[in-house]
């Protein structure tokens, strides 16, 4: 029983990694490291308590909502203790349009505060609901309704309403 239950674990963990490591890098505004540390941290809770995650209707949604709890808690942990930075060390090459959109799409939702890059994330990356999007972050649906709304319109003052100029078009 046992060996089986791990022998199904793995296979749900590999079949997700990939994407939750997607979700964690747009959440951690391409910080590769932290979004492997956050996905690892995930998997690790989601071992734990695999009896019970593997009976609930999504697994795959339970580990996402794991993954962004574990997200903000990490933001309220780190405020003290770490400083975030908006220079990036590698930058694109001149004819690298796709390189360039990225990085400055990345940037942008660093610029945002935790709470309203989940949002974003949430409801544009992951295609959820408002109401999804609340019950994963523990708020109300008004409250992910004008965090959006108020992430939406930072995005667009830090892009500009013109992305053309990034796509190498």
């Amino acid at each position: 029983m046992r060996q089986a239950r791990a022998d199904e674990y793995a296979e749900f963990a590999a079949a997700r990694a990939g994407h939750l490591y997607r979700s964690a890098c747009l959440l951690t505004a391409g910080d590769t490291h932290l979004a492997e540390d956050l996905v690892q941290e995930t998997f690790g809770r989601l071992y734990v308590r695999w009896g019970r995650v593997s009976r609930v209707g999504n697994p795959a949604g339970y580990a996402q909502t794991v993954l962004t709890r574990t997200f903000l808690a990490h933001q309220r942990r780190r405020s003290s203790r770490e400083r975030a930075t908006d220079v990036f060390p590698d930058l694109p090459g001149a004819g690298d349009g796709d390189a360039s959109l990225r990085l400055t799409l990345l940037d942008a939702l660093a610029r945002l505060p935790a709470k309203d890059r989940a949002v974003v994330v949430l409801r544009y990356w992951e295609d959820r609901s408002v109401e999804e999007t609340a019950d994963v972050m523990n708020v109300s649906s008004a409250a992910v309704r004008t965090r959006c709304s108020r992430a939406l319109g930072r995005l667009r003052e830090l892009l500009g309403e013109d992305l053309t100029e990034y796509a190498g078009t």
